[in-house]
């Protein structure tokens, strides 16, 4: 499969939020339409609304983790997945939680949204696609 990383970028460039910028790139590959994944992620962007929860870039990773796993073993399979995300995410931008990466309370960001989204994106790519062979 082409990296998909860019067309991710260019969504959070038109307005998508970090969750809808990297889900919707590979909705065709969950089985979800463009559009249902984009309303399913809606309220995960700015740290699920507040910038107190997850990055919006990593849950929209976390969720396709559950589609494209669902067949390979279920909860169990989504749950490794999604770690290896997590695990993943946290070692490339330092942190999970948007306030955090923001650096609301330390006046330090770490990564910008869109870069947020370009390594989630890359991660998916790596960790759900790569190991999938899609």
């Amino acid at each position: 499969m082409e990296s998909r990383v860019q067309a991710a970028a260019d969504r959070h460039s038109r307005g998508h939020n970090c969750a809808q910028a990297v889900a919707c790139t590979y909705a065709d590959l969950a089985g979800v339409t463009e559009e249902d994944m984009f309303r399913l992620t809606s309220g995960l962007g700015l740290g699920m609304g507040c910038m107190e929860g997850t990055c919006g870039a990593l849950s929209g990773a976390c969720l396709l983790s559950s589609l494209l796993t669902h067949g390979e073993g279920g909860k169990a399979a989504a749950y490794a997945a999604s770690r290896k995300l997590v695990e993943r995410f946290r070692s490339e931008v330092g942190a999970t939680r948007c306030r955090d990466i923001k650096g609301i309370d330390t006046g330090t960001v770490l990564c910008s949204c869109q870069e947020c989204v370009i390594r989630a994106a890359g991660i998916v790519e790596d960790v759900l696609l790569t190991e999938k062979n899609v």
